[in-house]
């Protein structure tokens, strides 16, 4: 499979063939960074670690140029940076047993560009090979530019894909902003309390990160102890630990739907829960 940029590439832990690989996927994640996917994505990689039926594949967008940097790495360039976010990368799909992991290596600024269509045409190369049956990338309400254009260039690849090719679910998932403000009826509860040790070393792998002043780590951890906690207030906690997410599949299956009314829509259904309650109790 050819990419757009030099240095785009498919990297498999195990050795299987490229075509091996990607043919076996059931779970994909498309984030925007190097560490995204580990965030975000953790029910995927769960669904699919240690199972022969069920294969994660992850897609990492951009080359990880102009991340935060102190310690170790204070002095590299931004050159020197994307190396080592590659590897880091690298390390985490071969921790996690990932089917593939996918480095496209574009720019921030290509991926916030609606016109540059090289995003939508190399995301449509990589599920037509796949055909993952759930996706995750970003949530549409997340705060960062960079990862909100690679949801919009995600929904925008799978909606020119033929209709048995798209995915049963695509889950916009937490990164920059989480989704615990949601209602409860919109929000999708994703159990990832298995395993603790292998989220820990999945997230420790991305150790430019957290020396460069992000303790990532502990931050995503905490961040899934906390929601599974006040999830729910009247009921003992189901577990241990939870990420949100919000349902986009309905944006693939019905290609009419407005992307922005959509999206607001679950800002409106918040604001109303808040005026109901807030008026039956003053």
């Amino acid at each position: 499979m050819e990419f757009t940029n030099p240095g785009g590439e498919i990297f498999v832990p195990d050795g299987k063939t490229v075509d091996e690989a990607l043919s076996r996927t059931t779970h994909m994640a498309i984030g925007a960074h190097q560490d995204d996917l580990e965030i975000m994505a953790y029910h995927g990689i769960l669904e699919c670690f240690g199972n022969p039926d069920k294969w994660f594949a992850g897609v990492v967008v951009t080359n990880g140029a102009g991340s935060p940097r102190d310690d170790l790495y204070a002095n590299y360039t931004d050159e020197q940076m994307q190396v080592v976010r590659r590897l880091e990368q690298k390390k985490a799909a071969f921790l996690g047993e990932y089917t593939a992991q996918v480095l496209l290596n574009f720019t921030s600024s290509a991926v916030k560009d609606p016109a540059n269509t090289d995003v939508v045409n190399d995301l449509k190369a990589i599920l037509k090979a796949a055909r993952p049956k759930i996706i995750y990338t970003h949530n549409l309400a997340d705060k960062h530019d960079t990862h909100v254009g690679s949801a919009l260039r995600v929904i925008q690849a799978i909606r020119e894909l033929p209709d048995d090719m798209r995915p049963e679910a695509l889950y916009g998932c937490e990164v920059w902003r989480d989704l615990d403000w949601m209602n409860d009826d919109d929000k999708i509860a994703l159990d990832v309390a298995a395993h603790e040790n292998l989220a820990a070393a999945l997230l420790g792998v991305f150790d430019s990160q957290i020396c460069g002043g992000k303790r990532y780590d502990l931050a995503t951890i905490g961040r899934r102890r906390a929601h599974a906690t006040y999830h729910a207030s009247h009921g003992t906690d189901e577990t241990t630990s939870l990420n949100f997410a919000m349902d986009l599949t309905p944006l693939v299956r019905n290609t009419s739907l407005d992307v922005m009314d959509y999206t607001l829509g679950f800002i409106k259904r918040f604001e109303d829960e808040i005026a109901t309650r807030v008026r039956k109790l003053k």
